[in-house]
């Protein structure tokens, strides 16, 4: 049977896809094979077709479990026959299908690479005729590649143990020329056919967006676009996923989770929803989705940003399989990097490794902060020649925002580089440009070069914005190490000598400018709560909420909990005067949250002429004419105290001086984290528990760290670390 013929008969087609053919050819001709193909380019079909043409059995090797069954099932439909080997299977299972491994009943036989060294699987194999072996997924195989699996290294091995030696085709959809030609090498190809099909996705749009609210910005877009498509939204952490499936099913969106803490069966549930269109979107971290081939996924949304550009790429081209216009959404903020490097250090790498994938990193930072084309990005990281530098479906292509000139600007930072001396981080650079009086820029000198607060007007958020633009558009280096150092490139002498002018859209400077004024200008008055009372008050009704078993708004809704947070009520009249409260409410459940609020004044020495259960407007009030506390705070953070110190002198506790100092970064003041974190070790230790457990819950936190962790140093880290999730 001809390829043709084969095509038609068993798939149904009539002609191939870009590439197929030839490959197809070289394969049936006895020719080892690379492609490089973008998800929903057909791989598949180049193995799958040869198997049926070729005389022998066709081994595919696959990491991907949920692949197997899939492909097998497919296949199986079409009439052809096939069997998977893997840990899915009970002892009774595996019998039956070796046992027709052995008669020849199949034709393709789909194994996982870590079966291979398996003395038992040799011996099955070595007395059938394999006549081509297929290397699925074929960068796993690079150490230099983004998704390095050591039992890749097996295949070579296992092809040389064959009585003779088959036709051996990889393929994979992601791959740099550096991973191709270690694909190459590694799984030893003879003078293959390599063919790459191209990495561009034309019914793809690609976005980039930094909300300030991740969560209402998806709830519009789900609200729109999103409305009744299938859509996969993929999350950094575990915690994050459920998380988000909560809040979305709260908003009443058919949503399900899928991460590895999830035992076996769950997952295969809520993957099957999803697959079956009972439940239009996933929520998953970058486990979910790899040879899931579901076609009409109409948008691809990064809740957090992945952790290098061929990660992006693989999970964003799971939109669209079937050519359809669909969508993917990167959403990035600072916290994500923080996340991601979090991840890359507590991986145990050798030293090359970690530097290359904090290089991969920087990469996908840089695409986030382009105002270039996202496609050219995209196609230039996998070397492939852009035919023009405007695709016209990408956020930054459609984008008609009114662009700026900020050469002076620019200037100012890659001067204030030079005059440090190239040693500093963007952190340091940011704090020598407004001015600060940071103890360690004192302590460098760093307050006496001429580049010293001369960007004091510019909210911190400005700078760093631009500084990241910079590093986008060639001008700044910063290094691939732990602790990145900004360093200038050739490129930079341009614009220093005005020879070059630097643009940025001014939406973009103008938001990260003011966004913190106008969130604080749009909040009203009592949405001014202490964070922490507000807290402890949900924990308590939590407890409630079991005791009783009512839902906790039967108790008290989140609206009136936050006015508690804002009032401090601390007896009847002013607890009855809380919005939502009730005679019955506070005969059930007044005299236990009095008692947390009171608890919490003595704690944090909140003053008494606030915490007296005043009427409401009168609270209102008072908070609004004390936003001068921040500033007061600020001066004694200026004089160098320590935060007892500063606790002592402005008459509030610990935890309330440190929302205050966040306050002032977050309103454009320079706060030196580090003065008060004085045990590298311990912050290590909070680092590693919120990387697995989150950060928007502090007593999981601190119930997996040890006993003198407080929750003083746990707020300190997050504070650093600037961890906003929303």
């Amino acid at each position: 049977m001809d390829i043709f013929k084969a095509l038609k008969v068993y798939f149904g087609y009539d002609t191939f896809k870009r590439g197929q053919e030839e490959l197809i050819n070289g394969i049936v001709n006895g020719r080892d094979a690379l492609g490089i193909m973008p998800t929903g380019g057909g791989k598949s079909l180049c193995y799958q077709l040869p198997a049926m043409v070729l005389s022998g059995v066709t081994v595919v090797i696959s990491p991907l479990i949920a692949l197997m069954k899939d492909q097998v099932d497919a296949l199986t439909e079409m009439g052809i026959e096939a069997t998977f080997l893997n840990s899915t299977l009970d002892r009774a299972e595996a019998n039956e299908r070796e046992q027709g491994i052995r008669d020849n009943k199949y034709k393709l036989i789909y194994v996982a690479p870590e079966r291979l060294s398996s003395f038992d699987f040799k011996e099955l194999i070595s007395n059938i005729d394999v006549s081509l072996v297929a290397v699925d997924e074929a960068h796993c195989i690079s150490q230099w590649g983004h998704d390095f699996r050591p039992s890749y290294m097996e295949i070579p091995r296992f092809i040389n143990s064959l009585n003779r030696r088959p036709v051996v085709a990889a393929f994979t959809a992601t791959a740099t020329i550096e991973v191709i030609e270690e694909i190459e090498r590694l799984i030893q190809l003879r003078n293959p056919l390599s063919l790459s099909t191209g990495f561009d996705r034309p019914n793809l749009l690609y976005k980039v967006v930094k909300p300030s609210d991740k969560f209402s910005y998806l709830m519009n877009f789900l609200q729109g676009y999103g409305q009744t498509e299938a859509g996969v939204i993929y999350c950094s952490t575990r915690n994050t996923v459920e998380s988000l499936v909560k809040k979305l099913q709260d908003k009443g969106i058919s949503a399900v989770g899928y991460h590895g803490g999830m035992n076996a069966e769950e997952r295969q549930d809520n993957q099957e929803a999803f697959i079956f269109n009972r439940s239009r979107i996933i929520v998953a971290t970058n486990a979910f989705g790899m040879g899931i081939d579901k076609p009409d996924v109409r948008f691809v949304v990064h809740y957090n940003m992945p952790k290098n550009m061929e990660a992006y790429y693989q999970e964003a081209g799971r939109a669209g399989r079937d050519g359809e216009e669909s969508q993917c959404i990167l959403m990035y903020s600072p916290s994500d990097i923080v996340k991601q490097k979090l991840i890359i250090q507590n991986e145990y790498l050798s030293p090359d490794r970690e530097q290359l994938l904090y290089k991969n990193l920087q990469i996908l930072i840089d695409y986030c902060h382009t105002n270039d084309c996202l496609r050219m990005q995209i196609l230039n990281y996998f070397e492939e020649d852009v035919p023009n530098k405007d695709c016209g479906k990408c956020s930054n292509c459609l984008d008609e925002s009114e662009m700026i000139d900020i050469t002076v600007e620019a200037q100012k930072i890659l001067s204030c580089i030079y005059r440090a001396k190239e040693r500093f981080g963007a952190e340091a650079i940011t704090q020598i440009l407004k001015g600060s009086r940071n103890k360690r820029i004192i302590e460098l000198g760093l307050d006496k070069i001429s580049t010293y607060n001369i960007m004091s007007e510019y909210n911190a958020n400005v700078i760093k914005e631009i500084i990241m633009t910079l590093s986008a558009k060639g001008y700044i280096h910063i290094t691939t190490d732990k602790f990145p150092v900004l360093k200038l490139t050739t490129n930079s002498r341009k614009v220093l000598q005005g020879e070059e002018k630097v643009y940025h859209k001014k939406d973009s400077v103008d938001n990260a400018a003011t966004k913190d004024d106008k969130k604080e200008k749009a909040k009203k008055v009592i949405e001014q709560f202490d964070q922490e009372l507000f807290n402890s008050l949900k924990e308590l009704r939590a407890t409630l909420s079991e005791e009783k078993q009512l839902p906790p708004f039967m108790i008290f809704h989140d609206s009136t909990l936050k006015e508690m947070a804002a009032a401090y009520p601390q007896n009847e009249e002013g607890f009855l005067d809380i919005s939502g409260v009730g005679v019955k409410k506070y005969e059930s459940y007044g005299e236990e949250f009095i008692r947390v609020i009171q608890a919490h004044c003595r704690e944090n020495h909140i003053a008494g002429d606030i915490a007296k259960g005043k009427n409401i407007k009168e609270v209102k009030i008072a908070v609004e004419s004390n936003v001068d506390r921040y500033e007061e705070t600020y001066k004694c953070y200026e004089k160098g105290l320590s935060l007892v110190e500063i606790a002592q002198e402005r008459n509030f506790g610990v935890s309330t001086i440190l929302k205050h100092l966040k306050r002032c970064e977050e309103i454009g003041k320079t706060v030196d984290w580090d003065r008060f974190l004085k045990d590298p070790h311990k912050e290590m230790q909070i680092l590693k528990v919120i990387n697995h457990v989150g950060f928007e819950k502090l007593k999981p936190i601190k119930d997996s760290l040890p006993e003198d962790v407080t929750y003083d140093d746990i707020h300190l880290v997050i504070y650093k670390n600037n961890f906003k999730e929303s």
